[in-house]
Parts: C-alpha cells; structure tokens; sequence
C-alpha cells in the first residue's frame, strides 16, 4: 500500500494540466509513476489514485452487495466521473474538464496527499477549509484515532 504525504500548491495550465511534483513523483511506486485513477471526491475535491491502490478499492467496492439500495447509491456516486489519466513526457497529468468544473479548479490547486491517495483542491476552498480549525483537536484525535485496534476511549 502507498504511504503518501505531503501538501504541494501547484499551477494548471490553460489546458487544465498540472506537472507532479517530484516530491511526490518519488513517494510513488514504480508501476505507480505513470496511471492513475481520478474520481469526484467526498467534499468539493477530486481524488487521484495509483492505479495499483484503484484495484484494490474497486475489489472491495465489487464485494458490495448491490441488492441493497444505500450500496448501488454508493456505487454510482463514486464511479462518477472516474477516468484513467497518465503523465505526459513532462509528468504533466491532464484533469478532465467535467471533473476540473466539479471541483471548481482554476490557476492553483493544492494536491494534499495521504495514505493511498492524492486530494486535488481549489487552492481557495483547501485553504478556507483547513482554516477552520477543530475547536479542541486533542479531543477530536481521541474520539478518532482512540478507536484503533478495538480500543475506545476512556470515559
């Protein structure tokens, strides 16, 4: 599994290209440098995946079972514009217009990379969303991070 990180501002071109950062580039596997994955993200955002980490979702989202209702709803939102991109030359990655108009991206985008993933956001709505601070984030890391392993947290 990857293990991604990092918040880099990068610009689009007028034909809605970005180049990779090359501190990202290097966090990338091999097989991983060159196809991605993009879909709608879960705020105002997209999401970029290795192709390999692709697989490994869409098997778990194929285990669903599409009977129940909430699932096929799941199902078709997240699919949802879901294209296969690969670099150029440049490691320039091409964002489809569609997608571009979904998440409002302009000039600047930040890629806020974590786990398996790469977030895509308007520069403006990143950074008006990560200025809202949790009011006491000690307390929001217990309530999360305190349910690791069974573990809940202490009264």
């Amino acid at each position: 599994m990857a293990n991604l990180f990092g918040e880099f501002v990068c610009k689009l071109d007028a034909k809605g290209r970005f180049m990779l950062p090359a501190g990202l580039f290097r966090q990338l596997l091999p097989g991983d440098q060159e196809r991605f994955v993009i879909n709608r993200g879960f705020e105002k955002n997209l999401t970029l995946y290795p192709v390999s980490e692709w697989q490994k979702i869409t098997r778990e989202i194929n285990s669903l079972n599409l009977y129940n209702k909430k699932n096929r709803e799941f199902v078709r939102y997240f699919y949802r514009g879901a294209s296969e991109l690969s670099c150029d030359s440049s490691n320039r990655i091409l964002l489809p217009k569609p997608l571009m108009d979904y998440a409002d991206l302009e000039k600047e985008i930040v890629l806020f990379a974590f786990g398996n993933r790469i977030e895509i956001w308007s520069k403006t709505l990143y950074e008006s969303t990560m200025s809202v601070e949790p009011e006491d984030f000690s307390v929001l890391a217990e309530e999360v991070m305190g349910r690791i392993n069974n573990k809940e947290p202490e009264a």
